[in-house]
């Protein structure tokens, strides 16, 4: 592991904090630059310390001379809104969390490289074809030819060490997944026009609906696992939780395997190559058991069925916010390993 990689934030919402404090608990990152044209610094400070669902930042936090001081450690703040004006490269920055939700394509985020950025992470599923990857699913298939690559969708990243897990052991012919998910900052709290007026439902009132969304999550998985390619599509619903969702695989299985079988290959990959990514409980646990979890995918065995030997719902938990933020940490500490700056 490399010591203290720089990385620079772009977008200082829900998951630019977190991506902040993550990096921040981490000994091998360091956040070295802030950027948001949106926001006053006193204003960063007050959101960056006081979180709703996450808690208050335990650590100091204060401004000075026009930057962030935590913990100590100076952040430099700067307010562009064009991201190749942004002075990455002075403030000593490699790595860039893209995380505004407007950058989403190669040719949009590469515009950070203008400012002396090395390489962008993009905190959300790429418009085009930017390469994505997810950790413990396909992270090591990095190689530093792309400056631009996406940590996919908090969704796919905890679909994806599920399916990778059952694929590999039972074989997955085709499968259909729905994500309960969290209400997120782009949703409204009363009935009114959605972003684009094109998803009517997405305007209605979030603290008072559940809601039926389109979510790219489960193709996705085809792009970081080729051999499941066609074979997954799935569906959303936003329901009136602040944070953690929780995705319900239903899979038609290629070797029929009892319900034992497969917790038994999830709860011992757990265990080993995906220790920390996916977890595994038996507990009688409900969805604010885990906030604040840093693991992508927690498979809950108690809540799975079986129709049959070759039919089954899978179940699997996320904190949407933090575990997601986490993962992106660990991309760029990885990618840092084969970079080598």
């Amino acid at each position: 592991m490399v010591d203290q990689v720089a990385i620079g934030i772009n977008g200082f919402g829900r998951i630019g904090r977190l991506v902040c404090r993550a990096a921040l608990a981490n000994p091998h990152a360091k956040v070295v630059a802030i950027n948001d044209p949106f926001m006053d610094i006193n204003y960063m400070l007050y959101l960056f310390k006081y979180d709703s669902t996450h808690g208050m930042y335990q650590g100091s936090v204060e401004v000075k001379d026009g930057n962030l001081v935590v913990d100590g450690q100076t952040i430099h703040v700067f307010s562009c809104r064009n991201p190749s004006e942004i002075p990455w490269g002075k403030a000593g920055a490699h790595y860039v969390c893209e995380s505004t939700g407007v950058f989403t394509t190669t040719e949009a985020a590469s515009a950070h490289l203008g400012g002396g950025a090395k390489k962008v992470v993009i905190s959300a599923p790429p418009k085009d074809a930017t390469p994505m990857y997810v950790m413990g699913v396909n992270h090591k298939e990095y190689n530093g030819s792309a400056n631009v690559v996406s940590n996919a969708s908090c969704t796919t990243n905890c679909l994806a060490p599920l399916a990778k897990v059952v694929h590999d052991n039972f074989g997955i012919v085709e499968g259909l997944m729905t994500t309960v998910h969290a209400f997120t900052a782009n949703q409204l709290p009363v009935d009114g026009p959605s972003k684009g007026g094109k998803d009517w439902r997405a305007g209605r009132g979030c603290g008072q609906n559940i809601i039926p969304a389109s979510t790219g999550a489960a193709k996705a998985v085809g792009k970081v696992l080729p051999a499941l390619n066609g074979k997954l599509t799935g569906m959303a619903f936003r329901v009136p939780t602040p944070d953690v969702s929780v995705v319900d695989l239903t899979c038609r299985l290629e070797k029929p395997a009892s319900m034992a079988q497969i917790k038994a290959a999830i709860k011992a990959a757990s265990e080993g190559e995906l220790k920390d990514i996916l977890g595994y409980t038996e507990d009688e646990v409900v969805s604010a058991d885990f906030t604040h979890d840093k693991r992508s995918s927690i498979f809950d065995a108690n809540a799975c069925i079986a129709l049959n030997d070759n039919f089954v719902k899978l179940v699997s938990w996320y904190d949407n916010e933090w575990g997601y933020s986490n993962r992106l940490v660990d991309l760029v500490l990885h990618m840092a390993t084969v970079d080598k700056f």
